[in-house]
């Protein structure tokens, strides 16, 4: 559908200039497009690696911590973990991916985490609450991959629809509008020069 416009040289000359800057800018996003589609591919493949690596430490985890709490009666477990020393904290930094910040977590935590008498616990407890803090920044890398993904997501469909609306919408507007306008020019062309010639006749005669 051509666009509504004057059909003169001045819009013509900036119909001209708007579709050669729809073009580059079209070219551009479909570049922005592709490279987030492909970091989109690397984070996810990376998120299914961590993932499974995450499941089966966990797994084996909960097998440890489950022996240790065999072998310890119910109210001493729960007195041993009621009061924990250690103070947890996540640092969020960004980092910028083609446009799009995404986020970076770190881990940190200060005292021991062994915040009770070794004497009345099993080695299995102490083995299984260190396993869980060693992959506490597994968790969290995890969710720095699965937010990542999110937002390049909801970037890569942005970027999409603009793709389209330039491909499919405003460029061809501007090329059938372009089109239009030439062919009134090359009439309003051949109408002045028909005139012309017939007042040069007129003249003649």
């Amino acid at each position: 559908m051509s666009l509504k416009v004057n059909p003169n040289r001045m819009e013509l000359l900036r119909l001209r200039k708007r579709l050669v800057v729809a073009k580059r800018g079209h070219k551009l996003l479909k570049d922005k497009r592709d490279a987030l589609i492909q970091e989109f591919i690397r984070l996810v493949k990376e998120n299914k690696k961590i993932r499974e690596e995450l499941e089966d430490r966990l797994m084996k985890c909960y097998i440890i911590f489950s022996n240790a709490s065999s072998l310890m009666s119910k109210i001493t477990l729960e007195e041993t973990l009621m009061f924990p020393k250690a103070k947890s904290a996540v640092e969020v930094t960004f980092k910028n991916i083609m446009s799009v910040n995404v986020p970076k977590y770190k881990f940190r935590y200060e005292k021991d985490f062994y915040a009770y008498s070794l004497i009345n616990t099993t080695p299995e407890l102490d083995i299984a609450l260190r396993n869980f803090y060693e992959i506490l920044p597994l968790m969290l890398k995890l969710a720095e991959l699965d937010k990542a993904a999110s937002l390049l997501a909801d970037e890569i469909e942005k970027t999409r629809r603009r793709v389209n609306a330039l491909e499919y919408v405003l460029i061809p507007d501007i090329e059938e509008t372009v089109k239009f306008i030439t062919m009134k020019l090359d009439e309003m062309a051949r109408s002045s020069t028909s005139a012309i010639m017939r007042i040069k006749e007129i003249i003649r005669a």
